[in-house]
C-alpha cells in the first residue's frame, strides 16, 4: 500500500556523478564522449562495409551488421543524456521520459543477447554442418532470427516496463543512477515490490541465462568438432573464426549478469553504476573493435571500399 498522505512523482531526478568534482566530471566527460563516438563512428562503419562488399553479404556479416545497430541504438538511448548530466549534474527526466527511456535500453539490450545467441549458432551450424550450411542459414532463417530477436526484445520490454511503471512512486523520486534502472526504479517505489522482484528475476534468466546456456552449448559442440581437425592449420583458421564472437559474449553476458542476477542483499549503488558503466560505454564499442581488429575479411573490406584494394570482378 503507498503511504498515505504522499504525492505522486511526476518526474525523477538523476543523482548520475554528481557527487564528483567538477574536474573529474569533466575528465569523464571528455572519455565518455570520445567513447561514444568511437563506437557511433565503428558501428556506422561495419554496418556500411557489409552494406557496401559483397564478399560480406553472408549470415555471420547480416548478424554483425544487425548487432551493430541494435548497439548503436542502445547508447543512443542512454549515453547522449549521461553526457549532459556530467556538465550539469541533479538532470530531471519526465515520468514518461523514463519510461521511455527504460523501454527503449531493455529491448535493445535484449535484442542484442540473443543476436549473440543467433551468431552463435550460425558459427556451430558453419562449422559442425559446413555442408548443408548455405540451406540452413538461408535469407529467410536469418531474417526470421533477427525479427524473433527485436521481437522478443520488444515484448520482454513491454512485460518489464509495465511492471515497473504501475507500481506508486510516492516520495521518492531521486533515482541512484545516471538512467532510468529497474532496480533503482524498484527502490524508490512505497509499496511492496516482491512481485515486480520476481518478474525481473524470470526475465533476467529468460534473456541472459537461457541464451548464455544456448551459446555455451553451440561452443561444446563447436570445440569437440575444431578437435577433431586433423591438420592445425584447419582447426587454428576454426578457432580463428569463432574469437570475435566469444570474447563479445564473454564480456556482454558478463557485465549484465553481475548486475541483473546479482542477489539483492549484494547489490551496492556505487559498483553496480561502475558496472553499468562498462556495458552502456565500453562493451557496445567492443562490438566494431574486435570485429575490425580481428577479423581480416573485415579489414580487407574496409581497404577495398577506401580504394586501397583492387576490387574483384
Amino acid at each position: 500500500m503507498p503511504k498515505p498522505n504522499s504525492t505522486f512523482v511526476t518526474e525523477f531526478l538523476f543523482e548520475g556523478f554528481s557527487s564528483f568534482q567538477w574536474q573529474h566530471r569533466l575528465t569523464f566527460f571528455v572519455v565518455f564522449l570520445t567513447l561514444y563516438l568511437l563506437t557511433l563512428s565503428g558501428n556506422v562503419t561495419i554496418v556500411t562495409i557489409i552494406h557496401l562488399d559483397r564478399h560480406l553479404h553472408t549470415p555471420m556479416y547480416f548478424f554483425l551488421s544487425m548487432l551493430s545497430i541494435s548497439e548503436t541504438c542502445y547508447t543512443v538511448t542512454i549515453i547522449p543524456r549521461m553526457l549532459s548530466g556530467l556538465l550539469s549534474p541533479q538532470q530531471t527526466i519526465s515520468f514518461q521520459g523514463c519510461a521511455t527511456q527504460l523501454f527503449f535500453y531493455l529491448a535493445f539490450g535484449i535484442n542484442s543477447c540473443f543476436l549473440l545467441t543467433a551468431m552463435g549458432y550460425d558459427r556451430y551450424v558453419a562449422i559442425c554442418n559446413p555442408l548443408r550450411y548455405s540451406v540452413i542459414m538461408g535469407k529467410t532463417a536469418c531474417i526470421y532470427l533477427a525479427s524473433g530477436s527485436l521481437g522478443i526484445g520488444l515484448g520482454m520490454a513491454i512485460v518489464q516496463v509495465t511492471s515497473v511503471f504501475s507500481l506508486p512512486f510516492c516520495d521518492g523520486f531521486v533515482i541512484s543512477h545516471f538512467f532510468c534502472d529497474v532496480r533503482p526504479l524498484l527502490k524508490l517505489s512505497c509499496t511492496d515490490t516482491t512481485v515486480n522482484e520476481i518478474i525481473t528475476l524470470v526475465i533476467s534468466l529468460c534473456v541472459l541465462v537461457l541464451p548464455m546456456c544456448l551459446v555455451f552449448i553451440s561452443y561444446v559442440l563447436i570445440i569437440s568438432a575444431i578437435l577433431k581437425i586433423a591438420s592445425a592449420e584447419g582447426r587454428k583458421k576454426a578457432f580463428a573464426t569463432c574469437a570475435s564472437h566469444l570474447t563479445v559474449v564473454i564480456v556482454h553476458y558478463g557485465c549484465a549478469s553481475i548486475v541483473y542476477l546479482k542477489p539483492k542483499s549484494q547489490s551496492s549503488v556505487g559498483q553496480d553504476r561502475l558496472i553499468s558503466v562498462t556495458y552502456t560505454v565500453i562493451t557496445p564499442l567492443l562490438n566494431p573493435v574486435v570485429y575490425s581488429l580481428r577479423n581480416k575479411e573485415v579489414k580487407d573490406a574496409v581497404r577495398t571500399v577506401l580504394g586501397l584494394k583492387v576490387l574483384s570482378p
